[in-house]
Order: C-alpha cells, then sequence, then structure tokens
C-alpha cells in the first residue's frame, strides 16, 4: 500500500519581520502554524541567550506554535576556516534544536576556493561526516541546503556528499530557488539524482534569465511538478517558505509581510 503524502507548511518568520509576535501573526493569520527558527529580535538563532529562548519558548506555546527546523549558518564559511571553532557553534545549533524541540538543523556545504573544489572534497566529506556523527548521538538530522558557491551547490555535488557522508542524520533539504539561479533546472536536473535523499524541501522560485525571484509557481523552478513528483512519492514532511522577495543576502533574505503572505497563498494554490 503507497503511503499517502502529507505536506505541512512552514517558512523563515525572518523574511517577515525581526520580531517574534509579528511573524507568528503573519503566520497564523495565514494557517501556517509552523516556524522555521533562523532570527528573531535581530539576533541569529545561534546568538540567543537562555533569556531570549525562553521568551521565544513561551511565546510560541502561548500561540501553539512549533519550530520545524533550526535554520543554522553552519558550514557557512570557508572550508579552511578553524573548524574546532566552527564545531563550538555547532553545538550550539544542537542545543537550540533541542529547546525548541526540533528534530532538523539546517546546515551548508563549506566554501571552497573558486575553481578548486575538487581539491576541497575530501575536507568537505570530512568535516560533515563529524557534524552527521554528533548530530546522530544527539537525535538531529542535518539538512544540507544546496547554496550558491557552496561545495554543494549543484544536484551533482550534493549527490556526492550524500553517498560519501552515508548517514541517516544527513539528508538534503531540496532549494529548486537556488538551483534556478546557478543555471539548473531543478526537476528535470535535479530532483532525479537527490529523490531519495529529500527530507524538506524550501519553497523558492526565480526565474533562468536572471536570478530574480518569484512568487512560488512565477518563476523557473518547476515548482508544480516537484509537488507533483513529492505527492506521487508518498512525502511526508515541511514546505519551508522562502521566497526572498525584497531582499537576498549570503546570510539571510526578506519578504516582508505582505509579500510574504502572497507566497503562502500563491503556495496553497499550487497544493489545491
Amino acid at each position: 500500500m503507497e503511503r499517502e503524502a502529507k505536506f505541512e507548511l512552514t517558512g523563515f518568520g525572518d523574511e517577515i519581520s525581526p520580531e517574534l509576535s509579528e511573524q507568528l501573526d503573519l503566520l497564523s493569520s495565514e494557517g501556517v502554524r509552523c516556524l522555521e527558527l533562523r532570527g528573531i529580535w535581530g539576533k541569529n538563532i545561534l546568538d540567543l541567550d537562555r533569556g531570549d529562548v525562553e521568551r521565544a519558548r513561551q511565546e510560541l506555546r502561548s500561540r501553539g506554535m512549533a519550530v520545524s527546523a533550526i535554520a543554522s549558518p553552519i558550514g557557512k564559511v570557508p572550508v579552511d576556516a578553524d573548524f574546532e571553532e566552527h564545531l563550538s557553534s555547532f553545538q550550539r545549533a544542537l542545543e537550540m534544536a533541542q529547546a525548541f524541540e526540533t528534530s532538523y538543523v539546517r546546515i551548508f556545504s563549506f566554501y571552497p576556493p573558486k575553481g578548486e573544489e575538487e581539491r576541497y572534497r575530501d575536507e568537505v566529506v570530512r568535516r560533515l561526516s563529524v557534524l552527521a556523527h554528533r548530530a546522530e548521538d544527539a537525535g538531529v538530522v542535518l539538512l544540507h541546503e544546496n547554496d550558491e558557491e557552496l561545495f554543494g551547490e549543484t544536484p551533482e555535488r550534493d549527490l556526492e556528499i550524500m553517498q560519501a557522508v552515508a548517514s541517516p542524520a544527513l539528508r538534503t533539504a531540496f532549494d529548486p530557488g537556488n538551483y534556478v539561479q546557478i543555471g539548473v533546472k531543478p526537476f528535470d536536473q535535479a530532483y532525479p539524482l537527490l529523490a531519495d535523499y529529500v527530507e524538506y524541501v524550501h519553497i523558492k522560485d526565480a526565474v533562468l534569465s536572471d536570478g530574480t525571484m518569484r512568487l512560488p509557481g512565477q518563476g523557473d523552478g518547476q515548482i508544480p511538478e516537484l509537488l507533483a513528483a513529492l505527492k506521487a512519492r508518498g512525502y511526508r514532511g515541511f514546505l519551508s517558505l522562502e521566497p526572498h522577495l525584497t531582499a537576498d543576502g549570503k546570510m539571510s533574505g526578506f519578504s516582508g509581510p505582505v509579500l510574504f503572505a502572497e507566497a503562502i497563498r500563491s503556495l496553497n494554490k499550487l497544493l489545491q
């Protein structure tokens, strides 16, 4: 008997506002009951102190909202940066996952010097293997996001990572918009390679001609085709809105409440 698909909407709250209350107001008003935590009150999730964490937990509980993932910046550093120092940040990410009762932490695959990606392949795999081993011990699943200029930006190298690390604690956060921005057709070229590893999906759309962002379904991200394939496969997991509709930076993006609400509605139309 085939498993019935179930999509749970979530989103990067700091694309709505720096204020947690405003993030939750918008998501709740659109019927979204989950939040992907990257930044609140102008702080990155890894920089929250104990008081911040407790305040956020209380506000989430009072609204009946859950955290789908910790959107950490782990792995978004040069591949030759001090790894021991980075591991202390990673430990903080694991602690945030525990504090906010989620089993997912978003990570990246390190910046190699341009043109020297293959030279650093083994070091990337070594580092991600260490992270995956620690995540497995903590009961956490790491979600590798394909992002521009990082080792795993292409579907082929994302697949290399998954096969080389070979850990149930390292899976793929499939981001169609990021693929479009490097000239890859997400459903035609990336999904067939990575379908077995997709654990989480970012909903971000863009156009191939210049990489600019669009509402879900209005770019070249092949999101309708992706959703249909996920449904056919019996995907049961999160669709996380990260639309980047007004600003797109190395560490974060922004849409604002009006455009973020439009993105939720566009996604819901596609799902219907």
